[in-house]
């Protein structure tokens, strides 16, 4: 029975991978940033990422996408994706080479957080974002880790227990070769992702964290999945028409107008050093709490 239902999962799963990949190329209007983090995320999640790509992200006519996408849930969604990719990429990388050495589950744990922190802080936030800090890679780090630390760890609060306990309790689960250890992986994924959806929502509305936002001029004929990133010139755009004020620029980084004009005045910023701290605390008092539930049901050694 469970080799019938991973069956269908993989199916729907390739179905849904072959549609976004096809509706990122010819209907996208996002930057190739933005529809690279919905591809894998459909790869990982399969029908879940289908059905978030459909009713925040996919353009719905001709015009039409600042609109669609402009309610803040939708936002803190797309606005997920970067962080949701980035992770369980990293993670995935890391467990497909962990599972060569006999390691205890706890050190396992250990190198796939780090990994997905690698991944997601410094290739799907700052180095994908460094049109929008002028180039300056080490300035889009700095601005961008305290969000890729909080929500990661809240992935993580998701993925840690189902990885870990579906290991023990699953043996087969462990190995590449098996179908079921990318089925385990998937399932961890989509857990990683709803648990981290709360705090997304509430950097995307406190503007410490971006959503999703149009390419200039692209909400027509939509162009090619290899699209430059838009933000330097959104920065332009926005510029030209409403100037930037420098003095408050160690608290704000400006977002950019769309290209017609949707999600407009978005201004992101930044909490002060003892507030940020105290949410990083947090975050990691959530992912130890994870740890700890797991540890009830399957021991984590080291």
């Amino acid at each position: 029975m469970l080799d019938g239902a991973m069956t269908v999962w993989f199916l729907m799963t390739g179905l849904s991978l072959a549609f976004v990949i096809w509706d990122s190329v010819s209907n996208g209007v996002t930057s190739w940033v933005q529809r690279a983090a919905w591809i894998l995320v459909t790869a990982y999640t399969g029908v879940f990422g289908l059905f978030f790509y459909l009713v925040t992200c996919r353009r719905p006519f001709v015009g039409g996408h600042d609109q669609f996408t402009k309610p803040v849930w939708k936002q803190a969604v797309n606005s997920e994706m970067h962080c949701l990719a980035g992770d369980a990429t990293g993670i995935l990388a890391a467990a497909l080479i962990l599972s060569l050495f006999e390691l205890a589950n706890g050190w396992d744990a250990v190198a796939e957080y780090a990994a997905g922190f690698i991944f997601g802080l410094f290739i799907f936030q700052a180095l994908m974002m460094l049109g929008m800090y002028q180039g300056d890679y080490m300035l889009a780090v700095r601005k961008t880790v305290f969000a890729e630390t909080v929500s990661m760890n809240f992935v993580m609060a998701g993925m840690i227990p189902v990885m870990v306990i579906l290991a023990v309790y699953w043996p087969e689960s462990r190995h590449p070769g098996a179908a079921s250890f990318w089925f385990r992986m998937s399932l961890a994924s989509v857990v990683g992702g709803f648990i981290a959806y709360p705090i997304n929502y509430w950097l995307v509305s406190s503007h410490l964290k971006h959503g999703c936002m149009t390419l200039p001029g692209a909400d027509g004929p939509a162009p090619q999945l290899g699209h430059g990133s838009p933000e330097t010139s959104m920065q332009h755009e926005q510029g030209r028409h409403h100037g930037v004020d420098n003095r408050h620029s160690e608290h704000m980084d400006h977002a950019a107008h769309s290209g017609h004009g949707g999600h407009e005045g978005m201004q992101m910023r930044s909490l002060s050093p003892p507030v940020a701290t105290a949410w990083v605390v947090f975050s990691f008092a959530v992912l130890f709490a994870a740890l700890i539930a797991t540890n009830i049901y399957t021991p984590i050694r080291f």
